[in-house]
């Protein structure tokens, strides 16, 4: 469980709580819950394990011990006397946060000011000792982060978090398809120690989500590419094969422009390439495909093998038995193929098969 102060400090060091409030429209009567507030219960009820419920962020407030719910506004004097808050409240300023951070038509990725939001918090939650002295390597993975609401079986496709989409992950069952999960995916670079560097402790330094029906490499690319921009170089990117199986204008090639070097794991299908055309998914975007060989002084000279023989099938015909009677009709040799060959269904009373005894 992580202290209030601890939240409130990370908080106030990331400014990103006067920002927002500056961007809320102005009502006749002040708001009780402050945005300050508002990221307040937020962090307490992630630090707390709790689900990231709206519910739960008003019971994380108001279980909270008299004189902070006094100094943080949880409970106000009102005319009537003392008033706590209540989660209608919660929720009006909730949404008020939402609309101003969201985007006019939303399309699954977050806008400018929410993805600067959460890097701020990010970047405010990591101590001076390890920004400057630290490590300034990386390492990169995204995650599946299921919905807590999904479209009906039937009928419409409505549903309470129309941004999401249906995307695959991978299962720790014995069978090899993906499963199929409804919500987003989650992107993060860790802090990783650097090669004969000293230890850091594995903090995420920048985070962002992505409806499923983007590409996560892609959706993730610009917010590492910005950090140059705040004042935090690049170092080491470690990534898996699901970066270097990209085409490398998505990845590869605006990481290295911003001073980023890339240490990652290549591709099943790109470890061994065949042809020496240049392919798509190569980090570099030079081909590295080994060339096909020179042709020698006996090129072709070597006679052509043999044609596989065919097993002989047989193509002898059943004797034809006349229309007398079965008595005049010849008897049968047998022959190395057949032991004994059908005869028609009304001679099979009188004839015998083989010679006769």
């Amino acid at each position: 469980m992580i202290p209030l102060a601890a939240c409130e400090e990370i908080i106030d060091v990331s400014g990103v709580a006067a920002r927002i409030e500056a961007m809320l429209p102005a009502g006749a009567r002040p708001r009780q819950l402050k945005v300050r507030t508002l990221l307040a219960g937020m962090c307490l009820a992630a630090a707390d394990h709790r689900p990231a419920h709206l519910t739960r962020v008003h019971q994380a407030l108001t279980a909270l011990g008299e004189d902070d719910q006094r100094r943080l506004g949880v409970t106000a004097d009102w005319k009537n006397g003392p008033h706590q808050l209540t989660y209608r409240q919660t929720e009006r300023t909730f949404g008020l946060v939402a609309d101003a951070l969201g985007k006019d038509e939303p399309d699954g990725l977050p806008s400018g000011p929410l993805q600067a939001a959460c890097d701020d918090l990010l970047e405010a939650s990591i101590a001076e000792e390890f920004k400057d002295g630290g490590s300034r390597s990386l390492a990169v993975d995204w995650t599946d982060l299921e919905s807590f609401s999904r479209p009906p079986p039937r009928g419409t496709s409505d549903c309470a978090d129309p941004e999401a989409s249906w995307g695959h992950r991978k299962n720790n069952l014995l069978r090899s398809q993906d499963e199929l999960f409804y919500g987003w995916y989650l992107s993060a670079g860790i802090m990783m120690p650097e090669e004969n560097g000293p230890a850091v402790p594995e903090l995420a330094r920048r985070a962002t989500v992505s409806s499923c029906r983007h590409d996560p490499v892609r959706a993730f690319a610009p917010v590492l590419t910005a950090m140059p921009g705040q004042q935090i170089p690049l170092g080491d990117i470690l990534d898996d094969s699901g970066y270097a199986h990209r085409d490398a204008a998505a990845w590869a090639i605006p990481l290295r422009a911003a001073g980023a070097q890339l240490v990652q794991d290549l591709h099943p299908h790109d470890r061994a390439p065949r042809a020496p055309a240049k392919a798509r998914s190569s980090p570099t975007d030079v081909c590295t495909a080994r060339g096909r060989p020179a042709p020698c002084w006996n090129w072709g000279r070597w006679p052509a093998p043999p044609p596989k023989s065919r097993p002989r099938t047989t193509t002898a015909r059943p004797p034809s038995y006349p229309g007398t009677s079965s008595a005049a009709s010849p008897l049968m040799t047998p022959t190395a193929t057949t032991g004994c060959s059908a005869l028609p269904s009304s001679a099979r009373s009188a004839a015998r098969c083989g010679p006769p005894r």
